[in-house]
């Protein structure tokens, strides 16, 4: 049996940038729905194991519960993989449709921030939830640690949008664009004389993958 042990060091770099509250919650949906189908698996299995005497018969059921939720676990991913999709696609449309000239660039001479983005419960929370939400069963490597880049921008609502993972792997990145769309709260909005205005992160994320037999 391998035992993953991951660690996520984050480290923040803000830039100021470029709403759309709708993708973060399209994300949230489709973890609601697998977590209720986890919620109605847990009352099945535990009913059939409550109701099993025989102690051989209770560890096939534990094997079988444990099998289902991995199986789970993949569909739920395949789901956010496809959500993923329609909202770089939705983003990219916007993109040429949309033009904001408001926006300022973080070396601008008249960009004063008096209030900077920040998320509810502070860096640390951000970074353990992020841990808690990386689907690491997607990623095959044989690399003790890996590394990309996380761009996104916090709107002026305080939803995030054009998350973007610039690194050498795919899936890594894939995944850590969805864990970042998953985090369950909104930010607190930048703020520039008294108006919101959008925010970019650089947010470079480094995972140590230990394997132990």
């Amino acid at each position: 049996m391998v035992v993953i042990k991951k660690s996520l060091s984050l480290f923040f770099l803000c830039f100021l940038f470029f709403s759309f509250a709708q993708q973060n919650e399209e994300f949230k949906q489709v973890k609601k729905f697998y977590d209720y189908q986890r919620l109605i698996l847990n009352k099945e299995f535990k009913k059939r194991f409550d109701k099993e005497l025989n102690s051989v018969n209770k560890v096939a059921i534990q094997s079988d519960f444990q099998e289902f939720m991995v199986k789970l676990d993949s569909i739920q991913n395949n789901a956010l993989v496809y959500a993923l999709v329609r909202v770089k696609i939705r983003e990219d449309l916007n993109r040429f449709q949309l033009r904001d000239d408001s926006t300022i660039r973080m070396n601008h001479p008249k960009a004063s921030f008096t209030h900077n983005a920040n998320y509810p419960g502070g860096f640390e929370l951000m970074r353990k939830q992020i841990i808690d939400l990386f689907y690491t069963d997607a990623i095959l490597t044989d690399q003790k640690i890996m590394r990309t880049d996380l761009l996104f921008v916090v709107e002026k609502d305080g939803s995030i949008s054009s998350v973007k993972a610039e690194g050498d792997n795919f899936s890594f990145n894939r995944q850590a664009e969805i864990a970042l769309y998953l985090l369950p709260e909104k930010f607190e909005p930048a703020f520039i004389n008294g108006t919101a205005v959008r925010y970019r992160f650089r947010l470079p994320v480094a995972m140590d993958f230990e394997y132990q037999k």
